[in-house]
C-alpha cells in the first residue's frame, strides 16, 4: 500500500489520526448499512421468487384455458372482445425510503367488481373455456401488480448494496490501510527525529562538560 505524500509532523499526524478515526466510524456505519440491506433484500427476493411462482402458475392455466376457447370460436370473435378495455386502471406512485434507497410504493386504483365480471359479453357465442380464462387473469392482476412493485424495489436495493459494497471495500482496502501506514511513518519519522535531537544533545552537554 502507497503511503499518503505529506510532511511528517505532529500536526499532520494529529490530522491523520482524526481522518482516520472518521473513516473507520464510517467504515462501521457502511458495513451495518450493507447487511441490514441484505437481510431485507433477501426477505423481498423470497417474496419476490415466491409471487412469481403464483403468477406464473395461474398463468400457465389462462393461457392453456385460452389456447381450448381459441381453437374453438371464431378469432374475430375473441379479438373484438378484448379490443377494448373493460375498465381503467390508474396508477399512483409514492416514494418510500428504505435505508436511504428510494423505492416506489405502487398504489392501483381499479374497480373492484373488475375481477368479479371482467367483460360484459353474451354467453352465446362463448364457451366454458373462454369465461374460465378472463376468470382466471382477472384474479391474477392483483398479484401481478404486487410482482410490479416487488421486483422494482429488488432491483433498486440491489444496486444500492453494490454501491454501498465498493464503498465499503474503499475504505477498508485502500482509504484505512493507507493513513495507518501513514501515520505508522509519519510516528516513526518523529521518534527518529527525536532520537536524533536527544543524541545531539548529548553530544552538546558532553562538549560543554570536556571544556
Amino acid at each position: 500500500m502507497v503511503r499518503l505524500n505529506v510532511n511528517p509532523t505532529r500536526m499532520e499526524l494529529s490530522r491523520l489520526k482524526k481522518q482516520l478515526g472518521t473513516a473507520t466510524r464510517g467504515h462501521k456505519l457502511l458495513k451495518d448499512k450493507q447487511d441490514e440491506l441484505m437481510r431485507r433484500f433477501i426477505l423481498l427476493v423470497k417474496k419476490n421468487n415466491q409471487l412469481r411462482i403464483d403468477v406464473e402458475e395461474e398463468l400457465t392455466a389462462a393461457l392453456a384455458s385460452f389456447v381450448l376457447a381459441n381453437a374453438t370460436l371464431n378469432e374475430a370473435f375473441i379479438e373484438e372482445l378484448v379490443a377494448i378495455p373493460a375498465d381503467d386502471i390508474t396508477l399512483d406512485v409514492i416514494e418510500k425510503n428504505i435505508m436511504s434507497v428510494t423505492v416506489p410504493i405502487m398504489n392501483f386504483h381499479y374497480d373492484a367488481t373488475v375481477t368479479e365480471a371482467p367483460l360484459n359479453y353474451g354467453y352465446l357465442n362463448s364457451n366454458a373455456e373462454l369465461d374460465g380464462v378472463f376468470a382466471k387473469i382477472s384474479t391474477i392482476l392483483p398479484k401481478l401488480l404486487e410482482l410490479a412493485e416487488v421486483e422494482k424495489t429488488c432491483q433498486l436495493m440491489s444496486e444500492e448494496i453494490e454501491k454501498t459494497r465498493r464503498r465499503v471495500n474503499a475504505l477498508e482496502y485502500m482509504t484505512i490501510p493507507q493513513l495507518e501506514e501513514t501515520i505508522y511513518y509519519i510516528q516513526m519519522k518523529l521518534e527518529e527525529n527525536e532520537r536524533s535531537e536527544i543524541t545531539r544533545l548529548i553530544k552538546i552537554k558532553n562538549m560543554g562538560s570536556n571544556a
